[in-house]
C-alpha cells in the first residue's frame, strides 16, 4: 500500500469532504458573476475587486482538484486487517527513543480526517507516517526530524480505527 494514492477515510470524514466539495462546485456560477461584473468596472490594472475575485476563484479551484482527487481514491470505512501492522486506518501506538520511552497514539490517516475527539492524526506521508507504514508490533524505524537528527521509534500497537 506504500505505492498507492489510495486515501483511507472515515465515512463521516469522507461525507464532510464531500459536502464541501458540492459546495464549492455549486459557488463557481457566483464566483464566475462577480469576476464578470469586476469586469465591468474598467481598468482592470488598477481593479482590486477583479483581482481579489480572480485569486479566490485559483484557490477554490484547486480545493475543487484536491478535494476530487482525494474522494475519487479514497477508501471509506473498510478497516484494515487487524494484523497489528502499521498502516492507513489504524489506531497506532509509538515508543520514542530517547525520550524516557514515551508513548503516543495516532490515527494513521489522511490530515482531511481531522482530529477524533483526542486523537490526532497523522498522515502517512508525515516523515513518521512514512517511516512506520508496515510496521509490525515490536519493530524499530527511523526517520529524520525537522532539525536533521534521526528520531528512532518502536511500534508498540497498531489496532483498526473503529471511531
Amino acid at each position: 500500500m506504500t505505492g498507492s494514492t489510495e486515501t483511507w477515510l472515515t465515512q463521516d470524514a469522507f461525507d464532510r469532504l464531500k459536502a464541501e466539495l458540492d459546495g464549492l462546485v455549486a459557488n463557481r456560477p457566483a464566483l464566475a458573476a462577480e469576476i464578470n461584473a469586476r469586469r465591468e468596472e474598467g481598468d482592470l490594472k488598477e481593479n482590486g475587486g477583479y483581482h481579489a475575485a480572480r485569486e479566490e476563484q485559483g484557490k477554490q479551484e484547486t480545493r475543487i482538484r484536491q478535494l476530487q482527487e482525494l474522494l475519487r481514491d479514497a477508501k471509506v470505512g473498510v478497516p484494515p486487517a487487524d494484523d497489528g501492522i502499521a498502516e492507513p486506518g489504524m489506531l497506532v501506538t509509538v515508543a520514542y527513543d530517547g525520550d524516557d520511552d514515551d508513548t503516543e497514539t495516532f490515527l494513521l490517516g489522511s490530515r482531511e480526517e481531522g482530529a477524533h475527539g483526542s486523537v490526532p492524526v497523522y498522515s502517512p506521508k508525515s516523515p513518521l507516517g512514512e517511516a512506520i507504514i508496515g510496521a509490525g508490533r515490536g519493530e524499530s524505524r527511523e526517520y529524520v526530524l525537522p532539525n536533521g537528527r534521526t528520531q528512532k521509534v518502536t511500534v508498540v500497537d497498531a489496532k483498526p480505527f473503529t471511531g
